[in-house]
């Protein structure tokens, strides 16, 4: 039983030695870092891959989906979400299938055998663009729940603003550098990616915790008759208001990019690698699942006053017996998640821009100089613009108009319409032209309609 056992473990280790061999296209240090760290363990669980995934996919993007619902509407905007969901999980399919057929390990060695080197570099230069705005995020909602934020000129007071009163040390600035200091930079050393795989998994509980506790405040006030159902459809009065529409795309696709770290827990998990597609149709249930439940009860919660990042809207009176309490039970649990999942959107960044800049150099994982020096230049870097942009949906439409859809949609189609290996069928060609043309038009709209609005908010007036 014990050779029987170890055996597939022998054959996966030589499969993984054969791959880096075979490449004909320079990999990330990922592929190097898996391949020196590989003896260190057995592989990543089943489990351990569902969480890590789902810790990536359920960040920063489920505070803007009951603000979506303001403009979609609940009936358009739930079916909005599990649409993207469908379309996520056809994209990673495509990745996964083609990566199979080529032998490559990385997104980014899959992007060079169909598109070359300056193909490989698009896709680097897309995840540092995405992950980058997606971290910035994390900062401003960390701060706008601790240190508080102000909207149409009304300031929403944060958890040690309620607790202590405003003083120096809890303003947002130095209370954004504590956090990163104590949290995302040691969180930010971890060389493998299953190493945070309990983070993730505390990560994923306290999004859990977040959604019942404003469950059960949405179903509390709802037999207390002190909120109604909120609008199914969205309300279109003129032109400007249905361009608006398409402006919820770019944080749609941002709340379900995830493809950059498929490829890193696939590599690492224990049993036969065909787990991963069941690990991405079971993280996407759960994620949709959420997504789902969040936008529901976070619109019925707060209807038209609904703001961008929903957790500031959980500093008013609830109106219910222990609301401070749940308010801040809601935004800690949410807030603490972000911290945790820091990490795990990290990790890739890391990884690109040190491919992006070193291709030729030795594994990071083997030089600590350059990955430190990397990791302190990235931090900083996204410090300094969690405190310069002011609100989430601007990060979001800037990252999921840009970044996020090429990742998330154009490249994988594009991969497929390549068809390097003669794999794809008339149907998924199809598909794939589809999600090209939506994603260009959508987004361009909602480029458009985001210039639009600032150029009359800003314009004098006569």
């Amino acid at each position: 039983m014990t050779i029987g056992n170890l055996a597939p473990k022998k054959e996966k280790k030589s499969r993984r030695s054969k791959q880096v061999v075979d490449e004909k296209v320079p990999l990330l240090p990922q592929k190097h870092d898996e391949e020196s760290s590989f003896d260190e363990f057995s592989g990543a669980s089943f489990t351990g891959a569902v969480f890590n995934l789902s810790t990536t996919v359920v960040g920063a993007g489920i505070m803007a989906l009951p603000a979506i619902m303001k403009v979609l509407g609940l009936g358009l905007g739930i079916a909005m979400i599990i649409f993207m969901a469908f379309l996520t999980e056809k994209s990673i399919e495509m990745l996964i299938r083609f990566s199979r057929a080529g032998k490559t390990s990385s997104y980014s060695s899959l992007m060079g055998e169909s598109f070359g080197k300056y193909g490989r570099m698009l896709l680097q230069v897309s995840v540092l663009v995405n992950n980058i705005g997606v971290l910035i995020v994390y900062m401003i909602i960390i701060g706008d729940v601790l240190s508080g934020t102000s909207s149409s000129g009304v300031h929403h007071a944060g958890v040690l603003e309620g607790w202590f009163g405003i003083h120096w040390w809890n303003g947002r600035t130095f209370t954004l550098l504590v956090t990163t200091l104590a949290i995302f930079a040691p969180l930010a050393c971890f060389k493998r990616i299953d190493s945070l795989s309990f983070t993730s998994a505390l990560s994923v509980a306290l999004a859990i915790i977040f959604l019942v506790i404003m469950v059960g405040i949405a179903i509390v006030k709802l037999i207390g008759g002190t909120v109604a159902m909120p609008r199914l459809l969205p309300h279109i009065s003129d032109l400007a208001s249905f361009w608006k529409l398409f402006t919820v795309v770019p944080v749609l696709v941002t709340a379900f990019i995830c493809h950059y770290n498929v490829h890193s827990i696939d590599n690492e998990l224990e049993e036969d690698p065909t787990q991963i597609t069941a690990v991405v149709r079971t993280s996407l249930a759960l994620c949709s699942t959420v997504y789902v439940m969040t936008s529901f009860f976070g619109f019925l919660l707060f209807g038209d006053a609904t703001l961008d990042d929903v957790l500031a809207n959980f500093d008013t009176d609830l109106g219910i017996p222990y609301g401070s309490l749940l308010n801040d039970a809601v935004r800690v649990s949410y807030a603490v998640h972000l911290m945790l999942v820091f990490p795990i959107v990290f990790y890739p960044l890391r990884l690109n821009m040190d491919g992006l800049l070193f291709p030729s150099s030795q594994p990071l994982v083997r030089d600590n100089l350059r990955f430190a020096l990397i990791t302190i230049g990235l931090i900083t870097l996204i410090f300094l613009g969690a405190n310069c942009i002011p609100s989430i949906w601007d990060a979001f439409q800037f990252t999921g108009a840009t970044a996020a859809v090429c990742i998330g949609f154009i490249f994988p189609a594009s991969i497929t319409l390549k068809d390097h290996h003669n794999i794809a069928t008339k149907k998924d060609k199809i598909l794939c032209i589809f999600m090209i043309v939506l994603a260009v038009l959508s987004n361009a709209v909602a480029i458009y309609s985001d210039a639009y609005a600032l150029f009359k908010k800003n314009a004098p007036r006569s």
